[in-house]
């Protein structure tokens, strides 16, 4: 592949996020603060620590005050949280938090499902978040869903995840990360996406978002580092969905993107072994095996070994 100059790739793991969300068990805030500091301990510098939403809509996620303020801190670690609109955000300052993510769609009836309002109103919500932000120091981090596919539309056009994207970035955002949400993409529409998006925003601004629904995300994140992309996103053990999209499987599994990246001859600084042993525990507390299957390969090796 070409690589380009730059052979570091940054992993955000979303696993105790965006992949609890969509667990059926909801873990305990102490459970949730050991998963998070094993991630830390593997490597990972940049993790998704909580949601500030209703838990009324996300009950997994209740709780997140307590996680945050329970977090060890790290010079070197981004604890991030996802919050909806201004009152999240001031609830997530007070917790200490220094980084936050606002959630858009690129189709208008997941922005209606997934936070009762139109692309349009969630934007001017998050102009809201942005100023506040911005006078607490905090950066802000931008979520574009559905990006190649609306589970209630279907096919979403590039131009329309990349109007989202040019907004989320004029108003501060400093990077966008672009959500395959069904899992639907293949690499030909992820290199078609980011040439979109790229028009509107600089490459070194994007992150891959990829479901593992279809068995593409693998595929998808060789196609987006092909055209320059370097940040994505993963989830320990491969957990979690999106409890709006009905069907949709969980996000890549981060123990599968090493495996790409250490093949590829690309930095990440995360020690696979070390990340294996966390989804094992994470697993164990939620009574699931494991989507990755790295970590079944490897774990089957182990087996073979001892």
């Amino acid at each position: 592949m070409n690589a380009g100059n730059e052979q570091s790739v940054r992993i955000v793991e979303v696993g105790a996020r965006d992949g609890l969300q969509n667990e059926e068990l909801t873990l305990p805030p102490s459970i949730r603060v050991q998963l998070l500091e094993k991630l830390a301990s593997a490597g990972l510098r940049t993790i998704e620590a909580g949601a500030f939403v209703s838990p009324r809509w996300v009950p997994q996620m209740a709780g997140s005050d307590e996680v945050f303020k329970a977090l060890p801190a790290h010079s070197d670690v981004t604890w991030t949280a996802l919050v909806p609109n201004v009152q999240g955000l001031e609830a997530a300052l007070a917790t200490g938090c220094r980084e936050v993510a606002v959630f858009a769609a690129a189709s208008e009836a997941f922005s209606q499902k997934n936070i009762n309002c139109s692309i349009a109103e969630s934007l001017l919500r998050f102009q809201q978040v942005m100023v506040r932000a911005r006078d607490a120091g905090v950066r802000v981090r931008g979520y574009v869903s559905c990006v190649m596919g609306c589970p209630f539309t279907g096919h979403v056009k590039p131009e329309a995840v990349a109007a989202v994207s040019a907004s989320l970035y004029g108003m501060g955002c400093y990077e966008i990360s672009l959500g395959d949400t069904i899992g639907t993409g293949t690499p030909a529409a992820t290199k078609a996406l980011i040439e979109a998006c790229s028009k509107v925003i600089p490459v070194s601004a994007m992150a891959g978002h990829f479901h593992d629904t279809y068995g593409m995300a693998i595929a998808n994140i060789y196609a987006a580092l092909e055209t320059g992309v370097r940040v994505f996103d993963s989830s320990v053990a491969g957990l979690g969905g999106c409890p709006y999209s009905p069907g949709a499987t969980g996000n890549v599994a981060t123990e599968d993107v090493l495996y790409l990246l250490d093949g590829l001859a690309l930095n990440h600084g995360v020690d696979l072994e070390a990340l294996i042993d966390t989804g094992e525990f994470i697993n164990a507390q939620l009574g699931r095996e494991t989507a990755s299957r790295v970590a079944r390969a490897l774990l089957a090796k182990r087996r073979r070994k001892s």
